[in-house]
């Protein structure tokens, strides 16, 4: 359980957790306020708070409760917001995802749940916009809410991931999935309604929008490179390297044609010939692209599609 300044929340939020959890793990991300205070003051024999010392980013305090998880000899390793928006009466279905039906990973997934109607009207926009973009960028084509942090993973899986390399701000859910994709994890979304009280979003929109649009343009490409031609050349990499030097090219050329012919109007015009260089590399491209991309969504598809709940 990640906190940075809960202290309304945390006490209640530790409270309510059911009584088949065998840890309860508090990870203080260098609280300001009497956080650590008021969790210390909760009487539960599964409690264990452990304080970082430096605020780095909510990333980092769930790598740290990972860890720990590992350390404690955990099968599953749950995460749950300190601030009391993740229900822990849905932990079960996050539960049912790896226990009965295999998966390695299970989120929630707010937008298949009741109770939408509750969320702020900006952050619906924001998440359906950021889940997209993680889609192409993870490969995980069916899934939704990629910014949901209510998740729960096998250790076995976390000690598979590079936890070392993982985005420790906000861009953690999303660097989350792009690794989960690079080693074959079976990803599942379970339908959890978020509670909405008084807590305040921490994040600041513009610069988060910024750096997480240059996250993912950078994770799409670091996911391909390892996925489908370092690890294995796939064909997909051929169809995509070859669709980009396309489109480069006609692009290129179609700008340089539009160029000579607008400011240098004494040129003649530019034959046939001429036009369908620029005008084939772009169809063909296209093609190409498309081709790659639906070869990319059947990937995703076998890593997350399953029938009567299981593989």
């Amino acid at each position: 359980m990640p906190a940075f300044n809960e202290s309304k929340h945390i006490a209640n939020v530790i409270g309510t957790m059911p009584s088949f959890v065998d840890h309860v793990l508090i990870v203080d991300d260098a609280s300001t306020d009497n956080t650590v205070e008021v969790a210390s003051s909760v009487r539960d024999a599964r409690l264990e708070i452990i304080r970082r010392d430096q605020n780095i980013g909510v990333g980092a305090a769930i790598l740290t409760g990972h860890r720990r998880a590992i350390d404690l000899g955990a099968d599953i390793s749950v995460v749950m917001a300190g601030d009391g928006q993740m229900d822990p009466d849905f932990l079960p279905s996050l539960l049912d995802a790896i226990v009965e039906a295999k998966y390695d990973f299970a989120k929630g997934n707010r937008f298949m749940a009741e109770g939408l109607e509750k969320m702020p009207r900006l952050r619906i926009l924001g998440n359906m916009v950021l889940s997209f973009l993680t889609k192409a960028a993870s490969g995980y084509w069916s899934i939704f809410d990629s910014q949901n942090g209510y998740t729960a993973i096998r250790t076995s899986t976390l000690r598979r991931l590079p936890l070392n390399r993982i985005a420790q701000g906000f861009n953690f859910e999303n660097d989350m999935l792009v690794r989960l994709n690079i080693i074959g994890s079976r990803v599942k979304d379970v339908a959890i309604p978020a509670r909405y009280g008084n807590e305040r979003s921490k994040v600041r929109l513009g610069s988060f929008a910024v750096t997480t649009l240059a996250f993912l343009f950078k994770a799409f490409h670091s996911r391909l490179y390892r996925k489908y031609l370092l690890d294995d050349l796939h064909p997909f990499a051929l169809l995509y390297i070859s669709a980009m030097l396309l489109l480069t090219w006609s692009l290129s050329f179609s700008s340089y044609l539009i160029y000579s012919r607008l400011l240098r109007p004494e040129l003649l015009s530019p034959s046939t010939g001429t036009v369908m260089l620029a005008i084939v590399p772009l169809f063909v491209g296209i093609q190409f692209l498309l081709t790659a991309l639906l070869i990319d969504l059947e990937e995703g598809k076998s890593l997350t599609w399953s029938e009567g709940g299981g593989f």
